[in-house]
């Protein structure tokens, strides 16, 4: 699903809900009709123990590869942290991955049976968490690759059961970011390049309950679990001298990825949202 895609079925939503005034809500229908409405809450990270940086030396596109010295020594065994580096060395520590506030725009559309609601919801929105890795090669040295969410989208079912203004509801659905990569290091000798920021498409689901306050009016709170399939982001490690680890044999270059292609997070977030 593409950004593209998720704003034509929203614009959809929104089409069809407005040519179909029979589906207005009622007072026997509290939940039914086309509604907007927003969320603010708060976005948080599993830690990612195990994480690493996977190597690729002789850019034939296999990773996994062991960077050694010209003694045969594995220039990283140092060994990775799974966040911001503070130092060239390992002693000080990382960063822990930073979780942040976020926020959506939402539109949404409900046909409710009885007590049973069906429907639609579309998203736009912003977090600002970020997740790094971090590998320490025994120069000392340090490299880390960042990525921070710049806008997420979103389109979900909803299934719920209504208690007369008050809605308990699952959520399930399509989910895109775009990812913000970039790259720090502490050697100053060889040279890098990175292929820029990734599209991250995956999906997402969780739960919720919303209480109708007035006629139109309604808040709730929401749990969701976002799991993006993000893979694309390449470091390429090139010059320096020749016994360099990354270019030693004439192989051209080493490319870095990250071990861990999902990036996953949750949100618990305070949502409002105005029926016609």
């Amino acid at each position: 699903m593409r950004a593209q895609t998720v704003f034509a079925l929203s614009t959809g939503i929104a089409a069809l809900a407005f040519a179909t005034p029979a589906a207005a809500q009622s007072d026997d229908k509290p939940f039914e009709g086309v509604y907007v409405g927003a969320t603010l809450g708060f976005d948080m990270q599993p830690n990612d123990v195990g994480e690493a940086i996977s190597f690729d030396r002789g850019l034939d596109g296999r990773f996994g590869d062991t960077l050694t010295t010209v003694g045969g020594a594995d220039a990283f065994s140092t060994g990775f942290c799974n966040g911001q580096a503070r130092a060239a060395t390992r002693n000080p520590g990382c960063l822990n991955d930073s979780d942040s506030a976020g926020y959506t725009g939402r539109i949404g559309y409900d046909r409710q049976y009885g007590h049973m609601v069906v429907g639609i919801v579309a998203e736009f929105g912003d977090s600002q968490i970020r997740d790094s890795v971090t590998a320490f090669s025994i120069t000392p040295a340090s490299y880390t690759m960042n990525r921070e969410i710049n806008f997420t989208a979103g389109i979900r079912g909803r299934l719920g059961y209504a208690a007369n203004k008050t809605l308990f509801y699952g959520t399930g659905g399509g989910a895109y970011a775009r990812v913000n990569n970039y790259f720090r290091t502490t050697n100053v000798v060889n040279g890098f390049t990175a292929n820029g920021d990734s599209n991250a498409f995956g999906f997402a689901a969780g739960g919720g309950i919303e209480q109708k306050i007035s006629k139109n009016v309604s808040i709730g709170l929401e749990f969701l679990h976002t799991q993006l399939q993000d893979d694309d982001y390449r470091v390429r490690v090139t010059g320096g001298p020749a016994t360099s680890p990354f270019t030693i044999g004439g192989g051209g270059g080493t490319d870095f990825r990250r071990s861990f292609e999902k990036f996953r997070y949750q949100s618990l977030r305070a949502t409002v949202a105005y029926r016609f």
